[in-house]
């Protein structure tokens, strides 16, 4: 037996290719059977069981085994499944004394195997349940909370989960791809199979359909989850004059706290919360009560009746906490309805915020912007304008980076939008190496220090990321914050300049700047409405902060140097300098 063995090696260690063959298929061999385990097993199926008819009647002839009828995307009606398993997968389900089996992998097989995945599913979906589809419409939305779109990703436990850490009661998906929360279902409900959009990123899942939702009541693991701790507050205002007109519902609480009106006015679908005393108010942001002029709040600090560290405002100075309903007088937006016939550019230099000022125009015009170029993660974000050909003329302006004199010339008029190059720098900077709502890691600030230099050499070839990428990519992008500027201020025709630290001060006023130049009436509550909804998607939590500054003395001292060439040209034309903040560092 030995020399055979011996043999045996010998054979394989000279033809190495036959051992390798001889593993394959054994290997395949193995994997057959395996297989072919899954299918064997299968409980038998008695006279009754083979006759329906006999057993349950037509009623249940239908409910026979079989995947297809399974709506294993849906799995959240309250239909009682868990109890009726036996009855759907016929009564070879039930043990000798009629209960259903508690342990189905005692049947082994596929079918086993499918139903055993079926009650994991619906143990993990007890979060939710399916509560139909329904009407939605643009103008007047079903559920008014917040809402993102992924046309790429969506799912329906993403839309549940992203309403749910938000306290809402509701979850709905429409069009596949887009995610509707709220506390109150406002719409009618119609037939299920109206809802026959398959989600973008889970097939065989419905996710609404055009102008529908399908629709989630959350079930919430305790009550404090939906209580309104992510209320923002707005701060302190006077009464405005005419309090019913502005504010047009209120109701009288004598054991006040913020919780109690900010619970009220969502229940009543308002984005606005005014405590003022033992009175709760709720409306929107209006011409009436544009929540512009604050006010010291030591001229709202009454005590709450029934909190003593909250601060309940006064019959004469409000306080006001912005609810987490939805303003909807902003909110629907589409392609201009014919072709434009000038060409108007949203310039900027990457880092400046272009992203989030396309989201604000969009609010605040109603209509999609374009880009010079196709940012997949921008359109499955809701971008919709970001696949049509910039020169298409449906969008209201074009997004563009370039900085070329016949690239500027092709357009007809631009806002130019200009930010700190020291923020801009850090900005473009995370979002090269960390994506639009990213950070760039440690190990790319800190440059050859970060590595040690025998690992230099196999980080460039295997992270694609050389070492030292800071100061190199100042070393190139500070000229062109620059240069950027420069060549639209000489080159570009109708160029109005807009500072984003502008924007981020005096919303209402530097955005009613840019869309007169675009050319839409805007009524001054749909300002007032973008107000309450300026973040967006993109907009990252605030710039990461680094154990030191990655500016060292030589880049700053080359950065004022650009700052202040900027500032003589924007001058020289009569227009207002860099904001003070720029410089010195």
């Amino acid at each position: 037996m030995a020399k055979l063995w011996f043999k045996f090696q010998r054979y394989f260690r000279r033809k190495p290719v036959r051992f390798f063959t001889f593993l394959a298929l054994y290997l395949t061999a193995g994997s057959l059977v395996f297989l072919h385990s899954g299918f064997v097993g299968q409980p038998a199926v008695s006279g009754n069981q083979a006759n329906p008819a006999a057993a349950g009647g037509p009623a249940e002839a239908a409910e026979l085994p079989f995947l297809g009828d399974m709506h294993l995307g849906r799995g959240f009606r309250d239909t009682g499944e868990a109890s009726s398993i036996a009855r759907r997968y016929g009564p070879w389900l039930k043990g000798k004394d009629g209960n259903e089996r508690a342990k189905l992998s005692d049947y082994g097989g596929a079918w086993s195997r499918a139903l055993k995945g079926r009650v994991v599913r619906e143990k993990e979906e007890e979060r939710a349940k399916y509560i139909g589809c329904y009407l939605d419409d643009t103008q007047s939305r079903a559920l008014r909370g917040v809402s993102f779109f992924d046309y790429k990703k969506m799912t329906i436990f993403r839309c549940q989960d992203n309403c749910a850490e938000r306290g809402y009661l509701y979850a709905g998906l429409e069009f596949g791809a887009e995610c509707y929360c709220g506390h109150k279902i406002q719409a009618t409900n119609v037939s299920d199979a109206e809802c026959d959009m398959e989600c973008k990123g889970e097939r065989g899942s419905v996710c609404g359909g055009a102008n529908r939702l399908s629709v989630y009541r959350l079930q919430l693991a305790q009550e404090s989850a939906r209580r309104y701790g992510s209320a923002v507050f707005r701060g302190c205002f006077r009464r405005p004059d005419n309090l019913s007109l502005a504010l047009p519902v209120t109701a009288a609480m004598l054991n006040m706290s913020v919780d109690k009106c900010v619970d009220f006015c969502t229940e009543k679908e308002y984005p606005l919360a005014a405590l003022a005393g033992t009175a709760c108010h709720c409306g929107f942001p209006t011409t009436r009560f544009p929540l512009h002029d604050r006010e010291d709040e030591q001229l709202c600090a009454q005590k709450c009746s029934a909190e003593e560290f909250e601060s309940c405002g006064t019959p004469s100075y409000f306080i006001v906490y912005q609810t987490q309903v939805q303003d909807n007088r902003c909110m629907d937006r589409r392609f201009l309805p014919g072709k434009s016939k000038q060409l108007i550019a949203l310039a900027s230099f990457p880092g400046a915020g272009n992203t989030w000022a396309r989201h604000l125009i969009e609010l605040a015009t109603g209509f999609y912007t374009g880009s010079y170029y196709f940012d997949g993660s921008l359109y499955n974000k809701g971008f919709k304008g970001e696949r049509d050909h910039w020169r298409s003329g449906r969008t209201i302006c074009i997004k563009t980076h370039e900085s070329g004199q016949k690239e500027i010339e092709a357009f007809d008029a631009a806002i130019l939008l200009i930010r700190n190059p020291y923020k801009a720098l850090m900005a473009e900077f995370n979002r090269k190496y960390g994506g639009h709502i990213g950070f760039a890691a440690h190990a790319h600030w800190k440059g050859k220090g970060a590595v040690p230099g025998s690992l230099q050499i196999l980080f460039r070839s295997i992270c694609r990321a050389s070492v030292g990428e800071w100061p190199e990519f100042v070393r190139n992008y500070a000229p062109w914050w620059a240069t950027h500027t420069l060549d639209w201020l000489k080159f570009g025709k109708k160029v109005l300049v807009v500072h984003f630290e502008d924007l981020k001060q005096d919303l209402f006023v530097q955005l009613g700047r840019m869309v007169n130049l675009l050319g839409v009436a805007v009524r001054e509550d749909r300002l007032l409405c973008v107000e309450s909804q300026k973040d967006g998607n993109f907009k990252r939590s605030g710039l990461r902060k680094l154990e030191y500054d990655p500016y060292t003395a030589d880049m700053q001292k080359t950065i004022s140097a650009y700052i202040k060439m900027v500032d003589a040209a924007l001058k020289g034309r009569n227009l207002t300098g860099v904001p003070d903040d720029y410089y010195p560092r």
